[in-house]
């Protein structure tokens, strides 16, 4: 076999190689992207049930505290006690969907001052706000956080 036949059957084999190599690797996520929430299992709920089961922390920051009286007074109405989402009417807060590597605390400022297109959840668009000020968002993103670590969501 002359070089330039060796040199070819090489690369050959070396790409098969490469190829096998990464078709065996476990498909990974890159860090902060997101699946789209299973929603199986919200058909089986009726409407208006908690979406999640949430555990509230033992204790709040007194932010937190601040966020959680805004959130009862201007958000539980859709999004549901300790933000578990009620079918039918809003998605949970207390999901991996909204952890903050996908979410932002901006996130939540932009859809209290604008509104949200629905993307994740089938429960159509959030209309903005009205009388929340960026102060409160901030109390209200304080609450959550808060809430979702103790549901292990980082």
């Amino acid at each position: 076999m002359d070089k330039l036949g060796l040199l070819i059957s090489g690369v050959f084999v070396a790409g098969l190689g490469v190829g096998t190599w990464q078709f065996m690797q476990p498909a990974e996520q890159p860090a902060g992207s997101m699946v789209h929430p299973d929603q199986t299992a919200i058909s089986d709920l009726a409407d208006g049930a908690p979406i999640v089961e949430v555990r509230p922390p033992e204790q709040l920051s007194s932010d937190a505290i601040i966020g959680k009286r805004v959130f009862e007074a201007s958000c539980a109405a859709c999004h549901g006690a300790n933000a578990a989402g009620q079918n039918g009417v809003a998605p949970p807060l207390i999901h991996r969907t909204y952890e903050p590597s996908h979410h932002s605390d901006e996130a939540f400022q932009t859809a209290a001052r604008n509104g949200v297109r629905a993307h994740h959840w089938p429960f159509g668009n959030m209309p903005p706000v009205e009388g929340l000020t960026r102060a409160d968002v901030q109390y209200i993103a304080r609450y959550i956080r808060e809430v979702q670590r103790e549901n292990g969501i980082n």
